[in-house]
């Protein structure tokens, strides 16, 4: 497997990034042809054998489910600081105000809980209007989102 930097995270990744979003729970997304995570397991584990370290997820694909079955699969099969995850936020998750987009609330809100889920830093994909760009891309604590 070829190995590139990741922007100027200092983060080496593999060329190859394996997106998650056909990894969940069809009976609660939009997309009926997802695995569950029994048929997700074997395809995180082979691209693991073939030197895959860089998945991408969001927070969105099967309202969080991809990224549950990820972090288990993670967990059971290499060691966490081994692999980075790309998730992603602004699809809106909740009802109300601030149930999505790309707010400081939001953002952490959401850091929270693909942490809990599958871990990793957080690298923003859509833009949000209503902010800036540096609202947009940057935490407080140095995390980019």
């Amino acid at each position: 497997m070829e190995y590139a930097r990741l922007g100027s995270t200092g983060m080496q990744v593999s060329r190859i990034c394996l997106g998650c979003m056909g990894f969940g729970d069809a009976e609660h997304w939009v997309h009926k042809w997802v695995l569950d995570e029994e048929n997700s397991r074997p395809i995180i584990k082979q691209a693991l054998e073939m030197g895959i370290n860089f998945f991408d997820t969001a927070n969105v694909y099967s309202i969080g489910v991809s990224e549950e079955i990820l972090g288990r699969a993670l967990k059971d099969f290499v060691k966490r600081d081994e692999v980075v995850v790309a998730t992603k936020v602004h699809g809106v998750m909740r009802p109300g105000p601030n149930g999505g987009g790309l707010s400081r609330k939001a953002i952490l809100s959401e850091i929270d809980k693909s942490l809990q889920a599958a871990g990793d830093g957080l690298r923003g994909s859509l833009p949000d209007p209503s902010l800036g760009l540096r609202d947009a891309d940057r935490r407080d604590d140095g995390s980019a989102a």
